[in-house]
């Protein structure tokens, strides 16, 4: 979320942990990089994810300042963050930029027919009201979405999935929140997440800092202690490693979105200006 940084980094013009090995370990999982490519800016740099719609080949959505309808933009969304996809359902998250002090949040959800519908959430008062939503996960089951707002967090919000949960809205409306993770270790500014498993989110960081965690910039595993209910659960987090940091260009990285689809971890950096002209993505296996 460049537009939201709060801190800068001298970046490095080799590979780090996870691009210089190709591999990153937490708790026994090995991660090894298989592939990168690259997506113009004017599309890109906000987040991804991978929309499957039943006779289509499987397609990857970019998300960025331009790619915000003109009507949302005059309602007053004018950030959007990392989305997620499900089942054909493309789930996008909204910030207010403004009101000074925002007190909404918004979902947007595009159903398979590619109809919208809006989900504006008034803020409870332990959600942040700067940089409200950062990013959104669907559960695999469909059945839960989980957000979180940027700064120094510790704890992420889970709310019924519109259409898709019961207990979710079907109409234009509030979405509510209906539980909590409670994270054992803070995390940083976590721009883009997504679950690799029922109990297991990937997150990466603009963190900028090595105070919480080794490194700056990580790339953390999130490990509930139970599947989503709708109920609080608490979550153990491990950083894997610090993202790819590869450029000739130095200055500021900015790991962004984060998608997993059929067996394959993409994660979206930055590079700094002026090569920020497109957005690297790497792809990476377990191994």
């Amino acid at each position: 979320m460049r537009a939201l940084r709060t801190a800068s980094l001298l970046a490095l013009t080799t590979a780090t942990l996870l691009a210089a090995a190709g591999v990153a370990t937490a708790h026994g999982t090995r991660w090894q990089q298989v592939g990168h490519t690259t997506a113009e800016n004017r599309i890109s740099g906000e987040g991804l994810t991978t929309l499957r719609l039943p006779g289509h080949a499987p397609e990857l959505v970019y998300r960025n300042g331009a790619t915000i309808p003109q009507p949302l933009k005059d309602e007053g969304w004018g950030h959007v963050g990392d989305p997620d996809s499900l089942r054909g359902y493309v789930f996008d998250v909204y910030q207010d930029t403004r009101t000074p002090t925002p007190s909404t949040k918004m979902y947007l959800v595009t159903r398979p027919d590619g109809t919208t519908t809006e989900f504006v959430h008034p803020l409870l008062a332990d959600e942040p009201a700067a940089n409200a939503n950062a990013q959104v996960a669907a559960t695999p089951d469909g059945q839960w979405l989980v957000s979180g707002p940027l700064g120094e967090i510790d704890r992420l919000y889970v709310s019924p999935t519109p259409f898709l949960n019961p207990r979710g809205p079907k109409v234009a409306g509030d979405l509510p929140v209906a539980a909590r993770i409670h994270l054992d270790h803070h995390i940083r500014s976590a721009q883009g997440c997504d679950f690799t498993g029922a109990t297991t989110l990937i997150c990466a960081t603009s963190d900028p800092y090595n105070d919480l965690y080794p490194t700056n910039l990580q790339l953390l595993q999130i490990d509930l202690a139970r599947p989503l209910t709708g109920r609080d659960v608490t979550a153990r987090v491990h950083e894997i490693g610090q993202v790819p940091l590869v450029s000739t260009c130095t200055g500021t990285f900015t790991p962004e979105g984060v998608d997993y689809d059929a067996g394959v971890l993409r994660v979206e950096v930055v590079p700094p200006s002026p090569c920020n002209t497109v957005t690297d993505v790497y792809s990476f296996e377990r191994r």
